[in-house]
């Protein structure tokens, strides 16, 4: 066979499996728009859930899932960008670098089910939090750590060693390097890892239901030791183990089109961000 028309079957093979998987995306985004939307509504969104979550709204679910997201970011993204700046910036090449990023790669692939177990030995019994804002933050932060770590790296090693040397050669030192040339030039990078990681966790079910996420909670919490409602659980209890599923199956369709929907505002704003930079 002649390796040209070889070349141009396997190449319509690859683009046949390419679309095959962007028409998968698309028919799940269609169907849940076309079963959510016959329920969304402002009361829809910003009223309380009532009748055994049968009737009523998801403010409470979307007020938790938003107070899980910037709470687990105040928490990873810190540690997660001194890391960073610590192993691209400061640690020489080496077995101790070597076994961080072996490990930082180990905790990434660890199962979301084990962070929520470990939350709970830890933040919920051992540290007495509770069911709580602050203990599924927690959780959800170390869950979201090694993104973080792995984003804001990637980000520093994109600037040119030819800034960082430019400085020194300015009579800059290290740190003033850091602070004020490599971290401004890849902060929208950074930033940009941020909102994916909060894109991350707003969808994790697993971490939050033995820290923080209540069954049915139709109030808004009062501080970080309060239980809340969230998206994923919310979502998760609605399809499999309400008090009416077949009454309550469309709440869960527009559970989920809003899920998706602040899911694609976080991605919508990364690329955005990204954009800029470029």
């Amino acid at each position: 066979m002649n390796k040209y028309l070889i070349e141009k079957i396997i190449f319509w093979i690859f683009r046949i499996m390419a679309f095959l998987v962007v028409g998968i995306l698309f028919w799940i985004l269609a169907f849940i728009a076309a079963e959510g939307m016959q329920v969304i509504s402002w009361e829809f969104i910003f009223s309380m859930p009532k009748e055994g979550m049968t009737q009523g709204g998801i403010f409470p679910a979307i007020v938790g899932t938003i107070c899980l997201m910037i709470g687990s970011m105040l928490f990873a993204f810190p540690i997660g960008v001194m890391s960073a700046i610590y192993l691209n910036e400061f640690l020489l090449p080496g077995k101790l670098k070597t076994f961080i990023n072996l490990m930082t790669d180990n905790l990434a692939g660890i199962p979301s089910i084990v962070f929520g177990l470990f939350g709970m030995a830890l933040f919920v019994n051992k540290l007495h939090f509770g069911d709580s804002i602050l203990a599924g933050s927690l959780t959800l932060g170390l869950f979201v750590l090694p993104i973080i770590i792995r984003t804001t790296e990637t980000a520093l090693k994109s600037i040119d060693d030819t800034y960082r040397h430019a400085s020194y050669a300015m009579g800059a030192s290290k740190l003033y390097t850091i602070k004020n040339v490599v971290i401004p030039m890849a902060m929208p990078n950074i930033i940009t890892g941020l909102i994916l990681g909060m894109g991350r966790v707003s969808g994790e079910t697993a971490p939050i239901l033995f820290t923080v996420a209540a069954y049915f909670l139709p109030q808004l919490p009062d501080s970080i030791y309060d239980q809340v409602m969230a998206l994923p659980y919310h979502l998760y209890v609605l399809a499999t183990s309400g008090t009416d599923i077949e009454s309550s199956r469309p709440m869960a369709y527009g559970t989920a089109l809003v899920l998706i929907f602040i899911v694609l505002i976080c991605n919508l704003t990364a690329n955005f961000i990204r954009s800029i930079k470029n």
